[in-house]
């Protein structure tokens, strides 16, 4: 039996929920990240695999930052145009 480190976790539904629900162009670029984590894991390339699991998981938490911050300021500002309008 070959000696194989631990399958990374790939992010996937962090990538698709991020993209569905925040920010559509980052979103896309963590489900392209997430994607190649069990294709190279299963090519043998560990090391690639560790890699695109943190950029999955970077870009998917980096979009829904960006997202939430987008929710935010426009909470701020309808919230300064109802007051302004009072």
């Amino acid at each position: 039996m070959e000696n194989r480190p631990k399958r990374p976790n790939s992010y996937l539904a962090l990538a698709i929920i991020s993209t569905i629900l925040c920010c559509l162009p980052l979103g896309i670029v963590s489900i392209v990240y997430a994607t190649k984590v069990n294709s190279s894991y299963e090519d043998g390339n560990y090391e690639l695999a560790e890699k695109s699991s943190k950029n999955a998981k970077t870009w998917g938490l980096v979009s829904v930052g960006i997202g939430v911050v987008g929710i935010v300021l426009y909470m701020v500002f309808v919230g300064f145009a109802v007051i302004a309008n009072a």
